[in-house]
């Protein structure tokens, strides 16, 4: 009760203690300001109102310890919130930087997508161009495999070509060295036999020298000698027996021929276009008159030495003549008769043969 006492008073002093300078003041003022007695009576109302109504800030123990206990925890929640606060202020502080920061970011990462974006776009264009470029690529090459193959067997063709050109070179170069060789024995050969042609001509020329030159004519023509003899040398007209100055000519002339082997002699008879004047059952016309006139010589030429397998007769009577048989010095040169005498040319043509 005391406790109880001494408390509630010592609440009621301080209660006191907290009118008394109010009152103090309001003495002092009305002291030194004269003021208006009515107004001086509600003053001191009013002054007591406020002293009873002090009176209940007066409290139990309890409720004081309760109310420190409260004012003691809200100054821990206080400086608790106020740590928070200052935590959450500079949390604020560092999320306001981070956010800034993340605009930054943004603001950088937006220009970066925008440039990625046109980059991946100019990708995509230069896709579809190198795309569209190799589908042209792989056609090409469809194309040039073709190309490829073809030239390849063009060129194995070639190749092969090649092959059978350079064989059939070889061969030839062969062939042309074995020519080269038979034209040189030809040229051998033929050399000898102009050769012997001329011997021959010069010694039939110095066997007939005593007969005269409008009775007979002795030439090389085409590699063969051609010894011909007018029909005043050989025969009256129209005959086909030998004169005696004929006879004389024709053995000097086998004389030259008899020893040589190597001949063929070939008995021609020529007339002009004159129809004979006595024909026979063997004889008709002047074709008949040249072949017997050439037999008959034949058999005059065997006869003096010349082997009869060297020799043949022939007759062509009037169709081959020197001239024309419009004159009578014409006429006069048809009516001949040719001897040719040709080189034996077996051996010419074995080579030829074996070529």
């Amino acid at each position: 009760m005391e406790n109880s006492f001494f408390i509630t008073h010592s609440y009621s002093f301080r209660c006191f203690e907290v009118m008394a300078p109010t009152v103090s003041l309001a003495f002092i003022f009305f002291k030194l300001v004269p003021v208006n007695i009515i107004y001086m009576r509600k003053f001191f109302q009013l002054s007591f109102l406020v002293f009873f109504a002090l009176q209940g800030c007066i409290v139990t123990k309890k409720k004081y310890d309760d109310i420190l206990a409260q004012k003691v925890k809200s100054e821990g929640e206080l400086i608790e919130k106020t740590a928070s606060l200052e935590k959450a202020t500079k949390d604020l502080a560092d999320l306001n930087t981070k956010l800034a920061d993340l605009k930054k970011d943004t603001t950088e990462l937006g220009i970066q997508s925008r440039s990625t974006s046109q980059r991946l776009a100019d990708l995509n264009k230069e896709h579809e161009q190198l795309n569209a470029y190799y589908k042209n690529l792989l056609t090409s090459s469809g194309k040039l495999n073709r190309d490829v193959t073809q030239q390849k067997e063009q060129l194995l063709s070639m190749q092969d070509h090649l092959e059978r050109t350079r064989r059939l070179n070889d061969s030839l170069s062969i062939s042309l060295t074995e020519r080269e060789l038979k034209v040189k024995e030809l040229e051998l050969i033929l050399s000898n036999k102009d050769k012997a042609v001329k011997e021959l001509k010069d010694r039939i020329t110095n066997a007939l020298l005593n007969f005269k030159e409008n009775d007979l004519t002795v030439k090389v023509k085409n590699g063969k000698v051609y010894v011909s003899l007018a029909e005043q040398l050989l025969f009256g007209s129209g005959s086909i027996d030998v004169d005696a100055k004929g006879v004389t000519a024709l053995q000097q002339l086998a004389k030259a021929l008899k020893d040589q082997k190597d001949i063929q002699i070939m008995v021609e008879g020529h007339t002009d276009n004159v129809p004979i004047s006595k024909k026979s059952a063997y004889m008709q016309d002047n074709w008949d008159l040249s072949v017997m006139r050439a037999t008959s010589i034949t058999k005059i030429l065997t006869k003096a030495g010349v082997s009869p397998g060297q020799i043949s007769a022939s007759g062509k009577g009037e169709y081959s003549p020197l001239a024309a048989n419009d004159s009578p010095q014409n006429k006069q040169k048809n009516r001949r008769t040719e001897i040719i005498i040709t080189p034996n040319l077996d051996e010419l043509f074995k080579i030829l043969g074996t070529n």
